[in-house]
Parts: structure tokens; sequence; C-alpha cells
């Protein structure tokens, strides 16, 4: 903090306490040079997070609502809190480390699917559907032979044979 008086950079803090709306810190501070005294307020940043939609449109990030999608998409399967709490941390952080505040649901997204899928395929699959937006049956299927031959990549030939 530079002395508003004499410009040097060194001072200490003589007295600090929250200003009277408590929107601030009201720092009273003592030139280590002039020795004259000046009031400082620090308040918080509070820029929101975003989140960039499939078609353009800019939301707050909100936490509870990637918590909402994972409970729906793993309800009644065996997935403990915990793990979800973790995938939503890793959101949570992939968010808050972009450096433009902001991060499109594509990349959300992703990041959820591989991290349901190694967790449960019926949660990952429930997920993506509603998640990939499928049009039709076909690319429904599509979705679930490419997760059973990353399961079991003999899986695709035994169906074959058998039909």
């Amino acid at each position: 903090m530079k002395c508003p008086f004499c410009g040097h950079p060194e001072d200490k803090v003589v007295d600090s306490r929250e200003s009277k709306e408590r929107e601030a810190i009201r720092r009273r501070r003592e030139c280590l040079q002039c020795q004259r005294r000046f009031t400082t307020y620090e308040r918080i940043d509070e820029i929101p997070y975003m989140v960039v939609k499939k078609d353009g449109r800019r939301e707050k990030f909100e936490r509870q609502k990637v918590l909402n999608g994972l409970l729906h998409a793993s309800e009644k399967r065996p997935i403990p809190m915990g793990q979800l709490e973790s995938i939503v941390n890793e959101v949570e952080s992939l968010v808050m480390d972009s450096a433009e505040r902001e991060v499109s649901t594509r990349e959300i997204g992703q990041l959820i699917m591989e991290r349901l899928r190694a967790a449960d395929k019926v949660a990952y699959v429930r997920f993506a559907s509603v998640y990939l937006d499928f049009k039709d049956v076909n690319e429904f299927m599509n979705e679930l032979e490419s997760l059973l031959r990353h399961n079991d990549p003999g899986a695709a030939e035994r169906r074959e044979r058998q039909s």
C-alpha cells in the first residue's frame, strides 16, 4: 500500500475493524516513513463464476445444480454420496480454475460423464441420455454399444455371432 502523502510503499496497520455496513474492512494505517495516518477499505470481490450454455447464454455457476443432476442420474444406484460430492468438487475446481471465470457446459458435461462412466455404467447412461440429448433410439443404442465395447472389447463380436 502506497502512502497517499509521501508515496512510500510500506506502512503498518494500526487498527482494523468491519465497517458499519459490514460490507468492508476498515484499516487505519501509518506510513513507516512520514508517520502520517490514513484509512483504507477492503471489499471482497464477488465476480460470479459463469457457465456458458449450448445456445451461448451465460448463467451463474451453481454447485447444487450439478449435484442435483448427479443425484438424479444415480438414483437407486450403489454410488456413495462421497463419490458424488467428489465429482461435484472436481467440477467446481474446473470452473474456479478457469482463467476467464467461465466454462462451457460441454466441458462440465464431459468431466461428469468420464467420472460416472468409471463409477457406475447405469448412472452414466442416464446422465448421457439427458446431457447428449439423443434425437432417436439409434443414437442411444450407439452410445450403449460404445459403452459395452469400452467395457468388454469382445462383447460386440459375441453379440454379432448370436444374431
